[in-house]
């Protein structure tokens, strides 16, 4: 009766993973969480140098993963990190740094530079060109990193792209720690993402119920709330609970 009971309850949580498994992610994020930024990956700065990407990470990194000419949600993610670093208890240079890479392998290093000083600009709190660091690259380099990431995008018919938006805690070696995503950050939650990268710890937990609730909508450029999925997830836990119950009865009435 036991293997029984325990056999019924693998089979409804395999049948969940099924039903509200991701087997791939077309437009998204599939959280890699400990894996590292690539070795070789090489990309220019607003003012031209090439660099290597993993040479730039040697403390806390926010890393923002978007296109410059973006119409849609890029520029309010970028805004709002601007404003979260005025707001942040940490000092960028000194306790972390952040690096913006397009993932559109259009945008030039001239690009990168005009909206690195708009960026700049906004932010009250005193900082040092270098901490905030915009790049630019080609198709190949660029995949190594979103590939690396766990972040998926599309390209769209009018020269856009279709994506995600999120920041991700990097690790002073390069290893992915945590996700924030949206378009707006708790200060309090981007200073314990950088407090966890240069632990080298990972957080999976919010940005894993995050995931589940919410999807991409690449009409609106926006998350909405997946009530498939959440109503998918509430009926197999009623079933569940239902043929528990059901077992335990059973059990019960053989063993009196």
């Amino acid at each position: 009766m036991k293997r029984l009971f325990f056999n019924s309850i693998l089979m409804i949580f395999f049948a969940a993973s099924l039903i509200l498994g991701q087997k791939h992610v077309d437009v998204g994020v599939d959280e890699q969480l400990g894996e590292y930024i690539p070795d070789d990956a090489r990309f220019v700065t607003s003012t031209g140098d090439t660099v290597n990407l993993k040479s730039l990470i040697d403390k806390p990194v926010l890393l923002a993963l978007v296109y410059y000419e973006c119409p849609g949600i890029c520029s309010p993610m970028l805004n709002e990190l601007a404003w979260t670093i005025d707001k942040v208890d940490l000092e960028p240079g000194r306790d972390y740094k952040i690096i913006s890479l397009s993932f559109d392998h259009k945008e030039n290093p001239a690009i990168a530079a005009k909206w690195k000083k708009n960026y700049l600009e906004s932010i009250k709190k005193k900082i040092d060109p270098e901490d905030w660091i915009f790049l630019t690259g080609d198709s190949v380099n660029i995949k190594k990193v979103t590939d690396a990431a766990g972040f998926y995008y599309k390209p769209t018919k009018d020269s856009q792209y279709v994506h995600p938006a999120t920041v991700i805690a990097l690790s002073p070696e390069g290893k992915i720690t945590r996700y924030l995503f949206g378009v707006t950050f708790n200060p309090f939650d981007v200073k314990m993402a950088m407090l966890e990268a240069k632990a080298g710890k990972e957080n999976p937990t919010i940005t894993k119920v995050l995931q589940f609730c919410y999807s991409y909508d690449p009409e609106g450029r926006s998350y909405t709330l997946n009530i498939t999925r959440i109503i998918g997830a509430i009926m197999l836990l009623g079933v569940g609970l239902f043929a528990a119950v059901l077992l335990f009865k059973k059990r019960s009435k053989t063993t009196e």
